[in-house]
Parts: C-alpha cells; sequence; structure tokens
C-alpha cells in the first residue's frame, strides 16, 4: 500500500480513537443563543436567516454549470453534483433553523451539512486518489453522514445526546482533505481553487466563533455567525466556479 494512502488511514484511525475516548458530547443550550437576535419584517433573527440565501444561489449556479463543464470519462463528475444540491439544501435548513433556534430544527440545518462535507471528500478522492474508489464511497458516506446526525437527534429525544460521531464526519474530511490536495496531484486545472474554500471555511468557523465580539465590533451591524453564512457560501461558489473555469489536464 501506498505509504501517502497509509498516511490517511492513520489520520482517520487517529480521529476515530479520539472521538471512541472523548467522553460523550451534548448539545449546549447555549449554542441558539446568537448574539444578533433582531426582528425585521416579522422575520426573526433576520440577518440570521437572511444570510442563508447565498448558499441557495451558489448551489443553483452549480447545478445549472454541472452539465456544461469540462470531465474526463471516468465519471467523477456525480459527487459535485451532490455538493451542489447540498448548498441549496443548507441554504434552506440552516433558514429554517435560523427562524426558531432549537434542537429539532437544528437537525435539519446539520443533515445537509454532512452531505456536502461528504460530497466534497469523495470529490477529491475520485479527482485525485481513485476514481472508482471515490464513486463507490459516495453512496456509503453519505449514508454515513446523515446517520451521524440521526444519531445525535435520537440521542436528544432520550436525553443523551452525543455529537461525537457527528463532529467526526464534520470535521475529519476538513482535515484530510488539506493532505489529499498536498499528497496527490488533481486530474485537473485550476486545482489550486480548493485551497481558496479551505481558507473560507477557515474564516468562517472563526467568525462563528468570535459571533458576538464581531457584532459588537461591528457596531451592532452584523454578526459573525451571519458573517459566518456569507463566507461559507462563497466557498460554496468559488469550489462551483472552479468546476466553470477548468479542464482536463493531458
Amino acid at each position: 500500500m501506498q505509504p501517502r494512502l497509509l498516511l490517511l488511514y492513520a489520520l482517520a484511525l487517529i480521529a476515530i480513537i479520539l472521538a471512541i475516548a472523548l467522553p460523550p458530547i451534548a448539545q449546549d443550550p447555549k449554542y441558539h443563543n446568537f448574539s444578533d437576535q433582531r426582528e425585521w419584517w416579522r422575520v426573526p433573527f433576520f440577518w440570521n436567516v437572511l444570510t442563508n440565501l447565498p448558499f441557495i444561489l451558489a448551489g443553483i449556479y452549480g447545478v445549472c454549470i454541472w452539465p456544461s463543464s469540462k470531465w474526463d470519462q471516468r465519471g467523477d463528475r456525480w459527487p459535485w453534483l451532490i455538493v451542489a444540491c447540498a448548498s441549496i439544501l443548507v441554504g434552506f435548513g440552516s433558514g429554517y433553523y435560523h427562524w426558531s433556534p432549537n434542537n429539532t430544527t437544528l437537525f435539519w440545518d446539520r443533515l445537509p451539512m454532512t452531505l456536502f462535507f461528504m460530497g466534497v471528500f469523495c470529490a477529491a478522492i475520485a479527482e485525485r486518489i481513485h476514481a472508482r474508489m471515490g464513486l463507490l464511497l459516495l453512496a456509503p458516506f453519505l449514508a454515513l453522514g446523515i446517520f451521524s446526525v440521526e444519531v445525535w437527534r435520537r440521542g436528544e429525544l432520550t436525553g443523551v445526546g452525543d455529537l461525537r460521531f457527528y463532529a467526526l464526519v464534520q470535521f475529519y474530511p476538513m482535515i484530510a482533505l488539506p493532505a489529499i490536495l498536498l499528497l496527490y496531484r488533481s486530474r485537473y486545472s485550476h486545482a489550486t481553487m480548493l485551497w481558496h474554500v479551505i481558507g473560507y471555511y477557515v474564516l468562517a468557523k472563526l467568525a462563528e466563533g468570535f459571533d458576538r465580539q464581531i457584532f459588537a465590533a461591528s457596531g451592532y451591524l452584523m454578526s459573525g455567525h451571519a458573517i459566518k453564512h456569507l463566507l461559507g457560501a462563497w466557498a460554496v461558489f468559488v469550489a462551483m466556479r472552479m468546476l466553470k473555469l477548468r479542464h482536463p489536464l493531458q
């Protein structure tokens, strides 16, 4: 087995061991207490709801350009269609959650995000490691993502919610993706744009973490969580734009 592949397996094994070793992680009720709770035009949490619209627009753009994008003949186009469709679902699911933040609506926010992460992960595998492997893993990885959110939801219903499995499904692909980009060469041009996508994702997570501080620093114009949505949607647009511009390398 290739040393590069062994490294990815090792990262996965370490992530799984850490997830098992950690105690159960319950959903913090304070998570729903976002800094910007203003209601405008009868829309509660207005900016946190409205800033999900770019996810829908970026996803629609991706679906529209997907058939005309240049691909090779290995069938590796399908994960990117999942990514585009998942972005649309993220916009609706996150908007629904932010309209009424609670654990029940949060399920519909997290569900499409797992589809998005797994789609990007399988696309990277298909384009850089092995096309057939990426396609074969797509369905089971999507099912794994859905299952992780369902495990958390059912746990919350019985009072023993545990986010470890969901965290593993969300964060391992984003840890493994940079390793794949460094270790394997893409079969397509404009591949460096994926680094931009990763960068915007990191900025989005930072904005989320400093939600209140950003809200105060902006003069209470826009919160960090709303900015997180905009950065995340821009990351999707960059990924879809990459599909539009690129072509198979000889």
